[in-house]
């Protein structure tokens, strides 16, 4: 999968480049140069004091193509208006290599990125409405295809605990958490946090 990244400057940060070392690094007027028929993932950044309609393009993208915005100074309002102008994915510029390379992970398998916080709060209140019905509606089928560790993990997240708040309650490492749910979501056939938790309590996905 191709990655391109557009800035204003046409440089990129350096945490950028480790995370997807083969990416394309442009100037935004240089978009017309790109082959919107090749599968990847376009990062528009948005820096400080910058409106998103002056760093999105109009452009039309094919089936395997995304958008994601990279943003200095980023919060729940532009993330809804990154998903709104077509994004699949808002985070900030600054992210570390890992999570930068989370979210590449996310959105090239058609998934969408909305940040840890929005993402958690969703998460949160889903958790809330689901456990509110009969127990009956449960279905536990899920649980079958993961180790025990894996499973309680799964059940944690589902419940709307964070990676650092299940870590403490297993006594294990936040990188450990990370993997055990790498591997969930492998197992079960899901991209995020959001529809674990809606195939854990129950709702069809």
């Amino acid at each position: 999968m191709q990655h391109w990244i557009f800035t204003i400057e046409g440089r990129a940060l350096p945490s950028w480049l480790e995370a997807l070392p083969q990416a394309k690094v442009l100037g935004r007027d240089e978009i017309c140069t790109v082959d919107l028929v090749e599968p990847g993932i376009l990062w528009f950044r948005l820096r400080s004091g910058e409106a998103l309609g002056d760093v999105l393009p109009q452009i039309s993208l094919a089936d395997s193509q995304h958008i994601v915005v990279l943003c200095d100074d980023p919060d729940e309002a532009i993330v809804m208006q990154s998903m709104a102008a077509g994004a699949a994915g808002c985070c900030n510029s600054f992210a570390a290599p890992d999570v930068l390379r989370q979210v590449a992970l996310v959105v090239g398998n058609g998934g969408l990125w909305i940040g840890q916080a929005l993402l958690q709060r969703l998460v949160d209140s889903t958790s809330r409405i689901l456990s509110q019905r009969p127990a009956a509606t449960k279905n536990d089928d899920w649980s079958a295809k993961l180790s025990e560790r894996e499973a309680q993990v799964a059940r944690l997240v589902a419940g709307g605990a964070s990676n650092k708040e299940i870590a403490r309650d297993l006594s294990i490492a936040e990188r450990t958490v990370k993997a055990h749910l790498t591997a969930v979501f492998e197992k079960l056939g899901l991209r995020d946090r959001l529809q674990l938790s809606l195939r854990i309590n129950g709702l069809t996905i």
